[in-house]
């Protein structure tokens, strides 16, 4: 079939110039080597293309009908190749990401912003979610990479820590004596708590320490956004457990303070997570250089 396709080529030249001569000078093709894959192609369809004239050649009945596909054809084809051009210049494509709100607020939007004046061409798809549901997402096929919480611990998946985050205590106004001294576990689990769904990687996350701890959490509240948790804490509803870098406005602003515990929890990080069986696009390898320049794919 790629022989035959550069016969039919060659021939959609010809019948654009309705001459040998002319056609062998755009192909850089001596006229005999244009008449000959002419002939040679007449001779596979049975047909004749061409009525050969002293002053060149014209379409038969069945060279025109067959110029109609070809043309349509060669067009699709060169449509194609330039499409491919697109992704691989990136002036094309779709990048399909999966986060959370909070992450998505205070981590990924400025490297989205810097991502979008590079490569305008790239349409990108945000798909909402917790860690686990984001996982899924990647999985399934339905998004390229995932943003979100670590430790995400999964032989499929290849997992890129990118920033370093802390788990702390916060308190509204009410609670701000406790802001003194260190404060331990044993006088913190006295207290009203508030904390994300048990969903949430990051409420599992802090859960574990504290059992590791000998403890065992009982929440006030368990609610489903870290903003709404902020909000709870800011009316004195009990004591927080937030990611202090996603809070940095409350505490800045006097909102919120930050309760300090005698055993600090171990930091983790947010981080970036796709398949490892899956060949990364090149749209996904630019974004994820942006994220962290140090990264090489």
């Amino acid at each position: 079939m790629l022989a035959k396709l550069e016969l039919y080529r060659i021939f959609n030249v010809v019948s654009r110039n309705n001459s040998f001569t002319k056609a062998a000078a755009e192909l850089y093709m001596t006229q005999p080597a244009v008449s000959q894959a002419i002939s040679k192609l007449e001779k596979e369809l049975e047909t004749l293309l061409f009525n050969r004239t002293p002053k060149g050649v014209t379409l038969t009945n069945e060279g025109k009908l067959l110029h109609e596909y070809v043309n349509s054809a060669l067009g699709i084809l060169d449509a194609g190749e330039e499409k491919i051009l697109e992704f691989k210049n990136l002036r094309t494509g779709l990048l399909r990401i999966g986060v959370g709100d909070t992450i998505s607020r205070h981590f990924l939007l400025p490297y989205l912003e810097t991502f979008h004046i590079k490569y305008p061409g790239i349409k990108l798809k945000v798909l909402n979610g917790t860690t686990s549901e984001i996982l899924a997402f990647i999985k399934a096929g339905e998004a390229d990479l995932g943003i979100c919480n670590l430790p995400v611990y999964d032989e499929q998946l290849k997992v890129i820590p990118c920033k370093e985050i802390h788990d702390i205590f916060v308190c509204g106004e009410k609670y701000k004596n406790l802001t003194k001294k260190p404060v331990s576990l044993t006088m913190l689990m006295k207290l009203p708590l508030i904390f994300l769904e048990k969903k949430a990687n990051s409420r599992n996350y802090v859960e574990n320490y504290i059992k590791e701890q000998g403890f065992t959490i009982a929440p006030e509240f368990e609610l489903g956004s870290h903003d709404l948790v902020l909000e709870f804490a800011k009316i004195n509803l009990g004591i927080a457990s937030v990611t202090k870098e996603f809070c940095l406005d409350y505490l800045d602003r006097g909102i919120l303070y930050e309760i300090e515990l005698q055993n600090k929890i171990p930091k983790r990080h947010v981080g970036i997570v796709h398949l490892k069986s899956v060949p990364l696009s090149r749209a996904t390898r630019k974004f994820i250089a942006i994220v962290d320049p140090a990264i090489v794919h």
